[in-house]
């Protein structure tokens, strides 16, 4: 029944039909009332007096306060993890982030690994207590959140979020050159000592004749751990 609450075959805010359930199911009702009463601890059912379960729709309010929470007690973990992390631990968080970026064009996987990022993050942290209750808040997310993450642009501004907020918390760890922001450059030696790439600059300097060029378009091209993978091409107009 979670499953169908999740997959929206049970509607946020539709009646739980409970003799058509026992049927689909080949259960008693006893049995479908348990999982009732479980389901209702977690948030994803509502228990109305005399008028049965219906499964829980959020309001405005209710996002907005789940949201809260969640960022709490997940910037809370981030900031014990940045801490203590183990390199191997650093490596997981690392390979699911790398996941994520490649999943940005297919919405179905990308709420996958991100869930499995966050609840990864609160693993590290080892709080058991935040975990249960991130665990049961982002249950009751799913009756939005993966919707959410449907609207238009909201899967960049998702990745955004990750990336700013994995700068943030392990910005510590990061070596000054890492640390400064994005700057348009052209790079012409590449992995060798200061003092080499400034003894090719100072000679390729004698001969450099400036010269006007045109520039055509752009492509960029994205490294993942390697090789170069292509990820666009755009030709100016005109």
């Amino acid at each position: 029944m979670r499953q169908q609450i999740f997959a929206r075959e049970l509607e946020p805010g539709s009646w739980v039909d409970e003799m058509k359930l026992c049927a689909e199911y080949g259960i008693s009702r006893t049995p479908l009332r348990e999982a009732l009463k479980v389901l209702a601890a977690e948030g994803l059912v509502t228990m109305k007096l005399r008028r049965g379960a219906y499964v829980t729709e959020m309001s405005r309010d209710d996002v907005a306060q789940v949201y809260h929470l969640l960022a709490l007690l997940e910037s809370d973990a981030a900031g014990q993890v940045a801490k203590s992390a183990t390199a191997l631990q650093r490596a997981e968080l690392a390979g699911l982030h790398a996941q994520l970026e490649k999943q940005v064009r297919h919405r179905d996987n990308f709420f996958t690994v991100n869930e499995r990022f966050h609840m990864a993050l609160l693993q590290q942290a080892g709080n058991r207590w935040a975990l249960q209750v991130v665990t049961d808040l982002r249950k009751v997310m799913k009756l939005n959140r993966h919707h959410s993450l449907f609207t238009r642009g909201r899967l960049a501004e998702s990745l955004a979020e990750h990336r700013a907020h994995i700068a943030d918390r392990f910005e510590a760890l990061l070596i000054p050159q890492d640390r400064q922001g994005w700057r348009a450059h052209i790079t012409v030696q590449n992995k060798v000592a200061p003092a080499v790439a400034r003894a090719l600059l100072a000679e390729l300097a004698i001969g450099f004749v400036p010269r006007p060029i045109g520039i055509a378009g752009l492509s960029a091209w994205w490294y993942r751990g390697g090789p170069w993978e292509p990820l666009g091409a755009w030709s100016f107009r005109g």
